[in-house]
């Protein structure tokens, strides 16, 4: 299989939310957009499965350096190709699109973080590790969509935080038993709840409040994407819409469910996201957002 093929199978295999924003695109965009994925999974796999697997903390920082030396490489135009396909198909991504090199290899160090840090302290703590694994690609998103307006960047980051916010929210009792908490260890104590508890999945009435507390603070940082949408650059962000909305939905099922997340993993059925996308690019056509969920 050649480098382009392996990296679309890897998105669409995924079946991610990402993958139905994907589609809104232009092939050589949405190309663009399966190399910086394939290269956000294939770098998020070095800490996750890496330590799965039997890695040891000094392989696992190895194989980062690796690809962050190789994120440097393909802003080089005089060097050499990588070998490996997904680096070769970010290469390509980075000689067609302005994506920026900070937030490539930010992406890397937030990787990194996973294997420095079990746990944060407050929300100020967990932001740039949030930052660093979502805004970031946000950024590199971006560039490859186009935008017209400075307040696209804005957009980009806040949407990111509320993104893996939620994503924290959908997984915590998965990360707790994986040795990792998320959720400010401040926010814990204030609802009396412990990281053995999240580990165990005791769905008790502190759980809950904490949980509400925890979504609410996303709601606000999808309300600031929001309000920082460059309504010009429309029919330009309909992916990054798309990606917004499915994951806001997300958020408001995990709040159905009142938090029951300690069981099957909750998830937008295929057929919402497809409507959802759909909606969004239709909006996009008329040049307008699609304010809710977002703002509820």
């Amino acid at each position: 299989m050649n480098a382009a093929g392996l990296v679309s199978q890897l998105t669409r295999r995924s079946r991610s939310n990402f993958y139905y924003a994907f589609l809104t695109l232009p092939r050589p965009r949405r190309d663009a957009l399966y190399a910086v994925y394939a290269f956000c999974r294939t770098v998020d796999d070095v800490a996750d499965l890496g330590a799965e697997r039997g890695a040891n903390a000094a392989t696992q920082r190895r194989q980062l350096a690796d690809w962050r030396a190789i994120v440097g490489r393909c802003f080089e135009p005089a060097a050499p190709a990588p070998a490996h396909p997904i680096a070769q198909r970010l290469a390509a991504a980075v000689a067609a699109y302005p994506i920026p090199r900070a937030a490539l290899e930010a992406i890397v160090d937030g990787c990194e973080m996973d294997l420095d840090r079990r746990a944060y302290e407050t929300m100020d703590d967990l932001y740039p590790y949030c930052y660093r694994v979502a805004s970031a690609v946000g950024l590199c998103a971006i560039e490859i969509f186009g935008y017209t307006d400075p307040r696209a960047r804005d957009y980009a980051v806040n949407l990111g935080v509320a993104l893996q916010l939620t994503n924290i929210l959908r997984d915590v009792g998965a990360d707790a038993r994986a040795g990792r908490v998320y959720l400010p260890q401040a926010d814990l104590r204030r609802f009396g709840v412990s990281n053995d508890d999240l580990a165990a999945g005791r769905y008790t009435d502190g759980f809950v409040r904490l949980m509400s507390h925890e979504a609410a603070r996303a709601r606000d940082f999808y309300r600031t994407a929001r309000h920082a949408f460059p309504v010009a650059d429309a029919r330009a962000l309909v992916a990054a819409e798309i990606m917004g909305q499915i994951y806001a939905a997300l958020l408001a099922e995990i709040e159905t469910r009142r938090f029951r997340v300690f069981g099957e993993r909750v998830s937008v059925p295929a057929a919402r996201k497809i409507a959802i996308a759909l909606r969004c690019w239709l909006n996009g056509r008329l040049g307008r957002t699609t304010a809710a969920p977002m703002a509820a």
